[in-house]
């Protein structure tokens, strides 16, 4: 026998059928109890840091990473605010953007809407929807100046019922002042192409025009709502707009993605947080089952552990025997949970299509603003379930361990 006895014996309860079955099975639900818990856990956090991910990446690429705006009026001086920008070594595209909330009317439905006056040929500088277009070539093919053109998202689209070629009505919140009294501004638009980021928030509520006809539209002559930008590292959008407040002076106002959507990006990481914590219960549980497994064993090895006593074994010995099968327990729940795991949050895309067979869509687009289920696995995400539950274990093995090795021989062996 080349391992230590403690091991030895401690592997042999593992393996050796028992008098009483209850305990085995109490053994088993420990272990798919612990699994389950591990599986859910790397599922869950995977899908929520994917959800994040999706967000992240199609709010950078609908919005803009960074804006500079001026307090109040228009901004007539926005070559120079460019100028500015671009010095900064992480600024790698700027472009001007006037911006408005107006009403859409069409075929007796109506909405509201964000219209973005963009200049066609600096926007692919700072944003990805060139990309995103559907029924159009490009932007500078679909948005001509004085030609009144929109590019509708694509959800947007649906409601009114519009196609390329449609006109929709464009109403301004702005009053203009006739003999007749004040009449809302309004003017017919050609729709001209369709954008789908795969975003609700975009695709249901984003018009995009020329900027010189929205500037119209809005009553900006010359001046535009602010400057767009786009930097390299989107993580240090918060640092990169503090350093560009000095660039600009303080008459303007630099914002960055962060703060623009800094409610959902806080809602999913409380969200991710309190999933963590109410599946970790499960692993809690599973892991706390092996207390019960391990008493009833120890009461059920009365006897063998009185003679081992009586033979010179020490109680740290003792100890250690049940510490091997608690562990053991641990060791194969979470092995088991983490294959399974792994495996679902990895294929993800093929499982929810499949359960949305008998279920219906599970994400709806107008809560989730994203319509597919996103995963992203990430390997510290499952060295750290992985760690927890098998801490959890072999801490749930210390009593019981503990309770074996203060075993009297005497008393043990007094009724055998």
């Amino acid at each position: 026998m080349f391992q230590p006895y403690p091991l030895f014996v401690g592997l042999r309860y593992t393996r050796a059928k028992r008098r009483n079955h209850f305990i085995s099975f109490i053994s088993l639900v420990s272990i798919l109890g612990i699994a389950l818990g591990v599986t859910a856990l790397i599922t869950v956090t995977s899908v929520m840091s994917g959800f994040e991910k999706e967000m992240r990446q199609r709010i950078v690429g609908a919005s803009s990473h960074a804006t500079v705006t001026a307090f109040g009026d228009p901004m007539l001086e926005w070559q120079s605010i460019v100028d500015k920008t671009v010095q900064h070594p992480e600024v790698i595209g700027a472009a001007p953007y006037v911006e408005g909330q107006v009403m859409l009317v069409a075929g007796g439905r109506s909405t509201g809407a964000l219209v973005r006056g963009i200049e066609p040929e600096l926007e692919s500088d700072v944003s990805d929807i060139a990309e995103k277009l559907e029924f159009t070539e490009s932007l500078d093919v679909a948005l001509q100046p004085g030609e009144f053109g929109v590019i509708l998202g694509a959800d947007l689209a649906v409601y009114l019922g519009l196609v390329p070629g449609d006109k929709v009505m464009v109403i301004t919140p702005e009053a203009s002042v006739t003999p007749v009294g004040f009449v809302p501004r309004l003017k017919r638009f050609t729709v001209t192409g369709v954008f789908r980021f795969g975003m609700f928030q975009f695709d249901r509520n984003l018009a995009i025009m020329h900027a010189a006809d929205s500037a119209k539209l809005l009553k900006m002559g010359d001046g535009y709502s602010g400057v767009r930008l786009k930097l390299s590292d989107t993580g240090r959008a918060p640092i990169v707009a503090n350093e560009l407040k000095e660039q600009v002076g303080f008459n303007y106002y630099v914002s960055d993605w962060t703060r623009q959507n800094a409610n959902y990006f806080l809602a999913v990481k409380m969200e991710k947080t309190m999933m963590f914590i109410i599946l970790s219960m499960i692993v809690a549980v599973a892991a706390f089952n092996i207390v019960s497994t391990l008493v009833m064993m120890v009461q059920d090895k009365q006897a063998d552990i009185a003679i081992l006593r009586t033979q010179g074994a020490p109680p740290k010995s003792i100890m250690f025997m049940f510490l091997v099968q608690g562990t053991l327990i641990g060791v194969l729940g979470t092995f088991f949970g983490v294959i399974a795991g792994v495996a679902l949050a990895s294929n993800i895309d093929v499982v929810v299509p499949f359960i949305e067979r008998f279920t219906g869509p599970v994400l709806n687009p107008e809560v989730y603003y994203i319509d597919k289920m996103p995963s992203d696995l990430q390997m510290a995400t499952v060295v750290k379930v992985a760690i927890m539950s098998f801490s959890l274990s072999v801490l749930a093995t210390l009593y019981p361990a503990y309770r074996a090795a203060k075993t009297d021989p005497a008393s043990a062996l007094a009724y055998e």
